[in-house]
């Protein structure tokens, strides 16, 4: 099993080596903002390296808004993200699902994300894989429950995106975690990656709030069953030290 954390953008491989990490998820760009990636700084080292790479696209991207100063800007980025992610031969793109608002028909969201996918296929698709996440909250949200992700899927199955699983976000949800993942695979088809992340907040309370491994309000067996069931590289986007992180992984090692 291949398990990592989000690391410093900076240097994605000291954060690696420091953590005893297989996997580092790193920000190409700032992620509140739009600016397109530069060539990254250590790109010949992670290419030698046997740490693999994930990408996590900027928060401000929303392939599925209405709005057209939001949509837009958000498919320009993803493109340019999946394209810098390639160049350091990075396993995927790390999307979230994104919303429309109270004002729209959740369709058009829906219909959003299939016309980027379709717009990229033109291109020849994306260059590195996407991972569409779920998410914590919202009524009107593309990938937080799974009458919403079947709704997705239905839409844009023929191009084989793929999926990452936060787990916070699938308590959040209100999701059962014993049985999120066989349900989840059944939508998908796969899970590609896990965001095994704890919550600060109790089960369904659409709070996006990460919590320490074994400091949050689910059950460490719940998080390590999710893993064992998803059978995917592992991600721990948790808060604390770089010790801290070590400590986390060596603990998913020894019990998944």
């Amino acid at each position: 099993m291949r398990i990592g954390v989000h690391a410093r953008q900076e240097n994605p491989l000291s954060h690696a080596e420091e953590t005893q990490a297989d996997i580092a998820q790193v920000f190409l760009t700032d992620p509140q903002k739009w600016a397109k990636p530069k060539p990254h700084p250590n790109a010949d080292e992670i290419l030698a390296s046997d740490v693999e790479i994930v990408v996590h696209a900027p928060y401000v991207a929303n392939l599925a808004s209405t709005n057209n100063r939001i949509r837009i800007p958000s498919r320009n980025i993803v493109r340019a993200i999946s394209e810098a992610a390639a160049a350091i031969n990075a396993i995927g793109v790390v999307v979230h699902g994104g919303h429309v608002t109270a004002q729209d028909e959740p369709a058009q969201g829906v219909d959003n994300w299939r016309k980027a996918f379709a717009e990229a296929e033109k291109k020849g698709g994306y260059p590195s894989q996407i991972f569409i996440e779920n998410t914590a909250g919202g009524q009107n949200a593309m990938a937080k429950d799974l009458d919403q992700l079947a709704r997705l899927w239905d839409a844009i199955g023929e191009y084989n995106p793929g999926f990452c699983l936060d787990t916070c976000h699938a308590w959040a949800a209100g999701l059962d975690l014993d049985t999120a993942v066989d349900k989840i695979k059944a939508i998908t088809g796969r899970i590609d990656l896990v965001h095994l992340n704890n919550s600060r907040d109790e089960a369904g309370s659409g709070r996006d709030r990460h919590a320490g491994l074994l400091d949050g309000t689910i059950g460490v067996e719940q998080l390590y069953g999710v893993v064992r069931a998803a059978e995917a590289p592992v991600v721990l986007e948790t808060p604390g030290s770089a010790e801290e992180h070590k400590r986390e992984i060596e603990l998913v090692r020894e019990n998944c």
